[in-house]
């Protein structure tokens, strides 16, 4: 499939009222077709590993388009240049999300790229780094605890932003590192705690969210016995 009958397809499958529901969930209607993500997989997996395409239809500016050249981009052809403007396009969580749990978390400088958009005043970027930790805390499954632990520091520093699709990424990234196993889940009930007691409602909001999850009885059970299992 080529770009115009891939951008094509996309167009044919255009939902508007599907568009007005995103929209109720914080998704921008801006270039948004309103396809839903199940149809977009299926689309992706007919197209396989296409990086010049992917890098094609980012420039279409359509939303759905976008999270697609997030599943047929190769993570070994993907460079700085790219991340820092895929990221800087960022204008939706959810493409924000789809993108760095997809593609970026995969490629060689996502640990990188969370140092350096953990700093980041724009809000997307900024998101982008929390985004990666999730995806890399849930995907990656050659990450050292040693090299996960090192976004403890970075978390506890972002806990403090009030804008809402920060702190959801924060507590997201918090989540899933304390999900993985036994020993992060200590280091995450920890910071946590750390970050509860900082004065900021964010802060409080982000570590009351997350205790509530990782010192449950179901999350408790379920890396107990992922560790019996590993």
């Amino acid at each position: 499939m080529n770009y115009r009958e891939l951008i094509a397809k996309l167009r044919s499958l255009a939902n508007p009222e599907n568009v007005k529901g995103m929209a109720r969930y914080g998704i921008s209607a801006k270039g948004t077709l309103g396809i839903s993500m199940i149809k977009i997989r299926e689309i992706g997996k007919e197209i396989g590993v296409d990086h010049k395409l992917a890098l094609k239809i980012w420039q279409a500016g359509i939303h759905e388009a976008r999270i697609l050249a997030s599943i047929i981009d190769d993570p070994k052809q993907v460079n700085k240049k790219q991340m820092e403007s895929w990221a800087k396009d960022f204008d939706s969580w959810d493409v924000c999300d789809q993108v760095c749990t997809n593609l970026f978390d995969k490629t060689p400088l996502a640990f990188e790229m969370v140092r350096k958009w953990a700093k980041d005043k724009r809000e997307f970027v900024k998101r982008s780094a929390f985004s990666v930790i999730a995806g890399l805390s849930l995907q990656d499954v050659d990450a050292t605890d040693r090299e996960l632990a090192q976004f403890f520091p970075i978390i506890k520093k972002a806990s403090t932003d009030e804008r809402n699709f920060v702190r959801k990424a924060v507590n997201w990234a918090l989540r899933n590192l304390g999900k993985r196993n036994p020993r992060l889940n200590k280091l995450a009930i920890k910071t946590a705690r750390e970050i509860q007691k900082i004065d900021s409602k964010a802060a409080r909001w982000i570590a009351a969210d997350a205790l509530r999850e990782l010192t449950s009885e179901k999350i408790q059970k379920r890396i107990a016995k992922r560790a019996v299992q590993s």
